[in-house]
């Protein structure tokens, strides 16, 4: 049975893997691997470059050995002619050990030019697969890229879709209440039409409709002023030649008595 230790390192683990996978980008894994394998790559030639000179460099000293045979053997002749034999042997011996040294540098020069060919067809190789990852590589991240634009569309469309629908309900709810406040202000207007609702604040008057119906008052009470002033002084004499009383006739002078 596991412990509680063991179940929480399990726990801690998958989160961590959630999380590195979350965040982990696929084309930048691959770009550090095409590094990676470049690296291989570089060192591979830098192991050819340095069997390569080290070949030189013993090849040098088998040319220089081989020169220094000749010597001897020329001294070792010399010697001979001049019945020197003893000279002679020492120049030979001495060209025998050069000789043997020719022959382990010569052995040690071939190992190294298998070595070397070895390397350089393991360095043709490594460049061989360094570019066909780098082609795969720069595939895979292309499609990853198209993929990834796809994905962020279809999460915009799907994000809009879902703020269209908000948008949808908004109007349905804005026509809703306009559609009510209509209705309410038709009815209020067929009640004031019927007399059924009286307007106690007998409509909206600007100022300058307010001056043209306090002129329009003015000029009919003037003009019925005017009017009934007329009808009262053509009334007058009338009433006064009624008024006055019919003059009696005179008496006459009454005779004296007798």
């Amino acid at each position: 049975m596991a412990s509680i230790w063991d179940r929480i390192r399990l726990i801690f683990s998958s989160k961590a893997n959630k999380f590195l996978d979350k965040h982990e980008d696929p084309r930048e894994t691959l770009d550090y691997s095409y590094q990676k394998q470049t690296e291989l790559l570089q060192r591979v030639r830098r192991g050819v470059a340095d069997v390569a000179t080290s070949r030189k460099r013993v090849e040098l000293q088998v040319n220089q050995l081989n020169g220094e045979v000749g010597k001897f053997t020329n001294a070792a002749e010399k010697a001979l002619s001049m019945g020197r034999e003893d000279l002679a042997r020492e120049a030979l011996t001495r060209k025998s050990g050069l000789q043997q040294q020719i022959a382990d540098l010569t052995a040690q020069r071939d190992q190294l030019a298998a070595e070397e060919e070895k390397l350089v067809r393991a360095s043709s190789q490594l460049q061989a697969r360094v570019d066909a990852f780098r082609t795969q590589k720069e595939t895979i991240k292309a499609t990853y890229s198209a993929a990834q634009a796809q994905a962020q569309v279809n999460d915009a469309f799907t994000g809009l879709s879902d703020e269209l629908g908000d948008v949808g309900l908004a109007i349905e709810r804005a026509k809703d209440k306009t559609e009510q406040l209509q209705a309410r202000a038709s009815a209020v207007d067929e009640l004031l039409a019927s007399g059924a609702l009286a307007d106690p604040t007998g409509g909206f008057k600007d100022d300058i409709t307010r001056e043209l119906e306090a002129l329009a008052s003015s000029s009919a009470v003037e003009s019925e002023l005017a009017s009934m002033k007329a009808a009262l002084t053509a009334a007058a004499p009338a009433a006064e030649i009624e008024a006055a009383p019919a003059e009696a006739p005179a008496e006459a002078p009454a005779e004296p008595a007798e």
